[in-house]
């Protein structure tokens, strides 16, 4: 869980729907630090690369094998039975325009999730809620808290036991909504977690109200029992997820 600082955390679960390009927007992702990180040391391993990367060996062999036979990457002999990796022009010039890719996928994805957590909140004012929490520090709790601007609604805590900084994004972090001084207590806990954001929402309608557990349409959670929050269509007028 981390705030907005690089693009591999920027990221976030999209799903099917208006989302589907998360996984093109990813592999774009995958792609263009691969041959950052090439750029800067030809001599990187790919078990290297996929530490950096953060993703499985399997995944940077493929992409590597993709990048060398689409003439972005050239491979050479290096010491001790290894192999060095180096960009070729036509490399150079792809890492260029998957950058300016890869920053329309995140504008875009920044502008679809902030006017998703407005929804939510105009949805919460009508029943007269405005006091918020929300559940867990990541990229999405700050698009939310910058959300608040467009409805008069205020952040109150955010929620992540496994965070150890008392701030995020200059919101108090708790660890349990006991935690949380009474004069401060939440009319409502929104869901911001990409990690699991439909476990953290099971967790929570087992301590609180279901219908004051609310999460945007992107997160996917299922509330079968609640057709009218946002995420099932409730905020505007819309079909929400199966």
């Amino acid at each position: 869980m981390h705030a907005v600082c690089s693009r591999r955390e920027q990221g976030g679960p999209m799903a099917n729907g208006k989302f589907d390009a998360q996984n093109q927007s990813q592999m774009v992702e995958t792609t263009l630090d691969l041959l950052e990180l090439v750029a800067e040391d030809e001599a990187v391993s790919q078990r290297g690369l996929a530490e950096h990367l953060g993703v499985a060996l399997g995944l940077t062999n493929a992409v590597l094998k993709r990048c060398v036979k689409k003439g972005l990457l050239k491979i050479k002999q290096a010491p001790a039975r290894r192999y060095a990796y180096y960009l070729t022009p036509q490399g150079f010039a792809e890492k260029s325009r998957l950058t300016a890719e890869y920053l329309g996928y995140s504008l875009r994805f920044y502008r679809e999730a902030r006017q998703e957590y407005a929804d939510v909140f105009r949805f919460c004012a009508t029943r007269g809620w405005t006091r918020f929490v929300l559940v867990g520090a990541t990229d999405l709790a700050e698009i939310a808290s910058l959300a608040t601007a467009e409805t008069g609604c205020e952040i109150v805590g955010l929620l992540d036991p496994e965070r150890n900084e008392p701030e995020f994004c200059d919101i108090p972090v708790y660890r349990t909504l006991d935690e949380i001084p009474a004069d401060r207590r939440p009319q409502a806990v929104i869901l911001a977690d990409i990690t699991d954001p439909q476990g953290a929402y099971e967790k929570l309608v087992q301590i609180m109200p279901a219908e004051r557990v609310l999460a945007p349409k992107l997160l996917r959670v299922t509330a079968p029992d609640h057709p009218a929050w946002p995420a099932n269509g409730g905020a505007d007028g819309h079909e929400g997820a199966p």
